[in-house]
């Protein structure tokens, strides 16, 4: 019997990315504490952003559009596995697996290309600091995260073209939600020329992302060292915040991503505690890192503590 024979009609997955038997509640209680705090930091940019004018400046549009990039990313996925963990709820639809395995594509790439795009902010605001405003308009910035939100769809939108008309012979997924390897996995053809694909993709994005934010750190700093002491304060106060978020982003990334294609081998149980700190470890950090180091965002919180405690 061939394989394309042997597939089967699918209605749903089963999670087999952790043991349902002694499933690790201590890991998901962690997950949804970590998973709440995320959201609700990226909720507060959002919402502090919105609602004071004085905060409808390029760099807070770029603050808000990766708070809800933020959401966007965590929510596509660890609902699921807090799900499994903490009330053993190990099955999902065939076509919720697909939504999420598309959400979750597009969260992780709008994160690196939102991560670009403020590199890119700070690159003209120190090069160009008197003609900044002039450059990065309001509009100018909205127009160019809309075009990124179309290219990261665009390339999100040739996973789910490649996996729908293949045959599945498992109903099991391997890993803890549906990505695109775990779903691949599950389909009776070798899954090596698809991986490939997806490797290739996910290349493409985090290379020239990175690359493009090495090189804008490299043009800065040459222009610190040609700046005064209280400027290079000032611009090293607004490139650590974007620094800490790049390496809690791309470090894991590389390690998943990249080494493993050139012989590093990963347990499952390792690669899954991977995904889960690529997944929450930003989500974490951006809005916290944006909450404390920006300094309009930092003292709107402080007036709001000080009225309840003059309240209270």
């Amino acid at each position: 019997m061939s394989l394309q024979n042997a597939s089967i009609k699918l209605t749903h997955f089963i999670i087999g990315g952790f043991d349902t038997v002694k499933r690790p509640v201590a890991v998901g209680v962690g997950m949804l504490i970590t998973y709440l705090l995320a959201v609700t930091g990226s909720l507060v940019n959002i919402i502090f952003i919105i609602s004071d004018k004085q905060l409808h400046k390029p760099m807070y549009l770029l603050i808000c559009n990766l708070a809800v990039v933020d959401i966007l990313y965590t929510s596509s996925s660890t609902p699921t596995m807090i799900g499994v963990l903490l009330a053993g709820v190990n099955t999902i639809s065939y076509v919720e697996c697909l939504i999420q395995m598309c959400v979750y594509q597009l969260g992780a790439t709008m994160e690196l290309f939102s991560l670009t795009i403020m590199a890119f902010d700070r690159l003209i605001a120190i090069i160009y600091p008197l003609q900044y405003h002039s450059y990065l308009t309001n509009t100018r910035i909205m127009v160019l995260t809309y075009i990124l939100w179309i290219v990261g769809s665009g390339f999100v939108a040739v996973l789910p073209a490649t996996v729908t008309p293949l045959p599945h012979c498992s109903l099991r997924l391997k890993y803890t939600f549906c990505d695109y390897a775990a779903v691949i996995r599950t389909t009776c053809v070798d899954p090596e020329k698809y991986f490939n694909l997806g490797a290739i993709l996910s290349f493409f994005v985090l290379f020239f992302t990175f690359i493009f934010i090495c090189l804008s750190y490299c043009v800065i700093l040459f222009f610190v060292k040609l700046s005064s002491n209280n400027d290079r304060k000032k611009m090293g106060s607004t490139l650590v915040s974007h620094l800490i978020c790049v390496i809690c982003l791309y470090c894991p990334m590389f390690v998943i991503g990249i080494l493993t294609r050139f012989g590093v081998v990963l347990t499952l149980e390792e690669r899954q505690g991977l995904i889960i700190g690529i997944i929450l470890g930003p989500t974490l950090v951006n809005p916290l890192v944006y909450c404390l180091r920006t300094k309009e965002i930092k003292n709107k919180i402080v007036k709001i503590f000080r009225k309840v405690n003059t309240v209270g």
